[in-house]
């Protein structure tokens, strides 16, 4: 192996242990393969080749491939399996995928005449960034319901709607103090990239190549701009959007690490969208973290009161989810909104889950790009209508029966139902004065997250009534309380309102 006879003229102690540990990750996985009779992995010539160099060099990434459901495995052998337990959602594979481990080259090699991040390495075409295009030949429905989801145009509908680009522009700019006021400065794609973005996604693109310095000397690779970047609505080098390895990431694609509450808790956690925080203080998250080494993470379909015995983000959102008959209970799906009637945080209000996950496009009766109006009227026609999320909420009240009462459930989202209304109540209270400073010309409405009064007010429904909606949602009391919640709600109504009477006082002084 031309791989070793590299390490030993380096005479790299350590590259020659990785490399040690890596042969014995590989001998271990066949044995266990000759012990229990399953069939030893069958991996693709290009692949073995690709091992061959990585094994050295990113040891790291092949030992963690090395334990993934691709490495194992072929899709014809899943293919055959009960639609319930199947991991290959496509009908058809190609020919040369069939009977080959899902490799190096398997997933790095897709649908290259559409990839400008396509370059030459030792004799192959290789893509550097692997799309949800990509995993559509063997996941093909999966793709399909998370391209038409709000993840998958994360990064659009932060872009393209003017309101929230301003809030993004406005919060990470870099400030400059001079002649007593503050100059807002144009943010860098740097700033953006490490904080909103690092969430819904950056826009990847091909620019060139560029040379990097080898033990095999000098080769050109691509050189990308917002690499690197896992957002779950980043716009790819082949044009798609989204990114799978958002929530499974490289290079083992863990069913198990998908379905934990730590993988969404990257984006999805207090102050705007405090669901893990939420849950993690919650009876379930309590249970969770008391018994999840318990849980049988990576069953397909997953078992209600068997394989876990209380519901993670997954669960309720998009695993398929069984009762111990074998009846199914909830469909999987990778829309993770598809089980959802009402949208409790954005603009500004609570409303119906948009029709379409491209959000960018709403527009409400004022003109705005706000699912709801400044006083709460709905823009009806980008929003569901109400047979729908009657249907939705129905989805999620069949996964709560798995382990709970109809009084219990009832109770629950009628109290939820509730809370929401008080939210938006709240929020349109702050509203009405902000709406006052704007009309007196106490604040300049040009950009409204600029100015201390609208920082407020901006707090009072990307923050506050957030928090509060989430601990009713997902019973976690002390944010619906004390933690963001009905106590700042109250508070930053108050110093609002005094905060507008000192304004209004100072301009009549000086008039």
């Amino acid at each position: 192996m031309w791989g070793v006879d590299i390490l030993l003229k380096k005479k790299n102690p350590l590259f020659f242990f990785s490399l040690v540990g890596l042969c014995a990750i590989v001998f271990w996985g066949k044995v266990t393969a000759r012990e229990t009779g399953v069939p030893e992995p069958v991996f693709s010539e290009q692949t073995e080749e690709c091992l061959e160099c990585h094994r050295v060099y990113t040891p790291g990434i092949v030992a963690d491939w090395m334990t993934s459901e691709h490495a194992v495995g072929v899709p014809a052998e899943s293919m055959k399996k009960p639609d319930l337990e199947r991991e290959v959602s496509s009908r058809s594979v190609p020919e040369g995928l069939l009977n080959v481990a899902v490799g190096c080259y398997e997933c790095h090699s897709l649908n290259a005449e559409s990839h400008k991040d396509n370059f030459e390495h030792f004799d192959h075409k290789i893509n550097v960034a692997v799309s949800p295009k990509d995993c559509a030949t063997c996941h093909a429905e999966e793709a399909e319901q998370y391209l038409s989801s709000k993840k998958a145009n994360a990064h659009l509908n932060l872009a393209k709607n003017p309101v929230y680009h301003a809030l993004v522009e406005t919060v990470t700019g870099v400030k400059d103090i001079g002649d007593g006021v503050i100059r807002q400065l144009e943010s860098s794609p740097s700033a953006k990239a490490e904080s909103c973005y690092a969430c819904h996604g950056t826009v990847v693109e091909a620019k060139g190549l560029r040379s990097i310095e080898t033990d095999f000397g000098e080769i050109e690779v691509p050189d990308l701009s917002n690499w690197p970047n896992q957002g779950v609505g980043r716009i790819n080098p082949d044009g798609t959007a989204g990114s799978c390895t958002a929530c499974h990431p490289r290079h083992s694609f863990s069913i198990e690490i998908a379905r934990k509450p730590d993988t969404c808790s990257q984006c999805h956690l207090e102050p705007d969208v405090p669901a893990w925080n939420v849950y993690r203080e919650s009876k379930h998250g309590n249970i969770y973290h008391a018994k999840q080494s318990e849980w049988a993470w990576s069953n397909i379909p997953w078992v209600i009161g068997k394989d876990f015995t209380a519901p993670t983000c997954a669960a309720c959102h998009n695993s398929l989810l069984v009762d111990t008959e074998g009846d199914v209970v909830a469909e999987r799906s990778h829309d993770f909104g598809a089980r959802l009637w009402v949208r409790i945080f954005g603009l500004i209000y609570s409303h119906p889950q948009p029709k379409k996950g491209q959000t960018f496009l709403i527009e409400n009766q004022d003109g705005l790009p706000f699912p709801t109006t400044f006083f709460r009227k709905t823009a009806d026609g980008f929003l569901l209508e109400k047979e729908e999320q009657n249907d939705r909420k129905q989805k999620m009240e069949r996964v709560c029966g798995a382990c709970h009462g109809s009084a219990w459930i009832n109770g629950h989202f009628e109290r939820f139902a509730s809370t929401v209304t008080e939210a938006d109540r709240m929020v349109e209270a702050a509203t009405k004065l902000m709406l006052d400073a704007w009309n007196q010309g106490l604040a300049d409405q040009t950009n409204p997250f600029d100015e201390s009064l609208e920082q407020k007010w901006s707090l009072q429904w990307l923050f506050y009534a957030n928090s509060l909606r989430y601990g009713s949602a997902m019973m976690g009391p002390d944010y619906a309380a004390f933690k963001n919640g009905w106590w700042y709600l109250m508070k930053n109504l108050k110093e609002m309102k005094e905060f507008i009477e000192i304004k209004t006082a100072l301009k009549k002084l000086y008039e």
